[in-house]
């Protein structure tokens, strides 16, 4: 019992500053949807289809954290510091040539990745506004978010969500600024949202900038990071990040198709379809909070050759993040009434938003599951290849064709469309409780 006990209280040191910070990022998303609600709907929904391209990068230096965590977590607990340090180099690599692109083209081509998530001429306008805004923030956030995973491994979780969330309390703070012109700050609109993304992501990297150097946690090495650090620590990186990569592109492509979905069936479905997704996440972000400490925790028993412990721990958290999910679901119903008197949105989109609302109740349940074991138990071990294979089969051979058929052929109902679109994390439960229970993912992965 007291084993256990401790084993709780080291999860949730590690898990509530990383929550916290899930939840503090989710409130910028929230705070641009609800000030650009008070401009028009439009803006609320083009920044919500333009905030896509955010999501499809995160997809990216997501992998390469996550890689990064299976590695470093173990080495972490195994004291290998150097390999750690390596580690670390390897991801920030990847993680800021990816983010120059993603820079660049919504610097570029905002107009052309509008058209991909709406046809409707005034959102695509409006999103490129704010893209070519908010160019210069993909590659930074990049950069710190690669760092902050790593801060989370070598037990400064709390300082990084300190990071995190001042930065998200400036984020907001300009938002009122410059959406609508406080003082003498301009009123920039779509814009001004984008801009304070900008201004919050380079006080981000900053004061990330300066825990580094003060030797707070693992440097970066530069000159490791430009070369090659090794090719069998290389190798390894790849061998589980690659798995993961394809996973985050799979299961963040079919959640991007339910945008693209939704974006063509109105600008009512879109607004509400985007305050749902918001809220829903908030509320989630205990789960996703669990997820990653469970990663940590499991992969450094793993590395210090645990594998019994291990196990039995995995055991527990399975059935803790069942108990989260079913909590996370009634909040989510809590505040449905409250959304509804507070969010102005049309009669449609009220009507949509209600059962969107009922819909993320149950969908979070699944969620809450799924993802400690697939984003946080199997990688701890090494085991990402089947996350990858179940997401994308899921996604792409399932609720993604029965959406688009639903939307487009079959001229179903919104809300119908909307349900069909929810069922993916259940539709693999059974092959994902399946995989869990034979545990391959109990291994090792530290070599001398």
């Amino acid at each position: 019992m007291n084993q256990k006990k401790e084993l709780y209280k080291k999860l949730f040191t590690i898990v509530t500053p990383i929550a916290f910070q899930y939840l503090m990022a989710s409130l910028v998303s929230a705070s641009d949807a609800f000030m650009l609600g008070f401009l028009d709907q439009d803006s609320l929904s083009a920044s919500s289809l333009a905030g896509q391209i955010a999501f499809v990068y995160s997809l990216f230096y997501g992998a390469f954290v996550f890689g990064c965590n299976v590695l470093a977590s173990q080495y972490w607990g195994k004291k290998d510091y150097l390999t750690v340090e390596k580690t670390l180099a390897i991801s920030m690599r990847y993680s800021l040539f990816i983010g120059g692109i993603f820079s660049l083209a919504a610097l570029i081509v905002p107009e052309g990745i509008m058209h991909i998530f709406t046809s409707d001429e005034k959102l695509i306008s409006a999103g490129a506004v704010y893209l070519r805004a908010a160019s210069l923030s993909y590659i930074l956030t990049g950069y710190t978010q690669v760092y902050y995973g790593i801060m989370k491994i070598c037990d400064r979780a709390g300082m990084s969500s300190l990071i995190g969330s001042l930065s998200v309390v400036i984020n907001i703070i300009l938002n009122y600024l410059l959406i609508f012109g406080i003082g003498f700050f301009p009123e920039l609109g779509i814009a001004g949202a984008a801009l304070a993304t900008v201004l919050s992501r380079v006080f981000e990297s900053v004061f990330v900038t300066v825990v580094m150097l003060r030797g707070k946690c693992t440097k970066l090495n530069i000159r490791m990071m430009l070369r090659s650090n090794g090719q069998a620590l290389e190798k390894d990186y790849w061998k589980y990040t690659l798995p993961l990569l394809l996973n985050q592109i799979g299961w963040g492509g079919g959640v991007t198709m339910y945008s693209v979905i939704m974006g063509h069936l109105g600008t009512d479905a879109t607004a509400a379809n985007s305050i749902a997704s918001i809220v829903r996440s908030m509320i989630a972000s205990l789960c996703w909070g669990i997820a990653s400490g469970v990663g940590i925790i499991i992969g450094g028993m793993l590395g210090r050759n645990e594998l019994k412990e291990a196990r039995e721990a995995g055991g527990s958290f399975v059935r803790f993040s069942i108990l989260t999910g079913i909590g996370s679901g009634l909040v989510v119903l809590a505040v449905t009434p409250l959304l509804l008197k507070i969010i102005s949105l049309n009669p449609q989109s009220e009507y949509y938003l209600k059962y969107m609302m009922f819909m993320a109740s149950y969908y979070i349940v699944g969620n809450s599951l799924n993802s400690t074991i697939i984003s946080g138990i199997f990688p701890a071990g090494g085991d990402t290849r089947f996350g990858m294979i179940c997401d994308i089969v899921t996604l792409w051979c399932v609720v993604v064709p029965l959406g688009l058929l639903a939307a487009f052929i079959w001229n179903l109902p919104v809300l119908v469309v909307a349900a069909i679109l929810t069922l993916d994390e259940f539709v693999k439960i059974p092959a994902v409780y399946t995989h869990y229970r034979k545990y391959r993912w109990v291994n090792n992965l530290t070599v001398e």
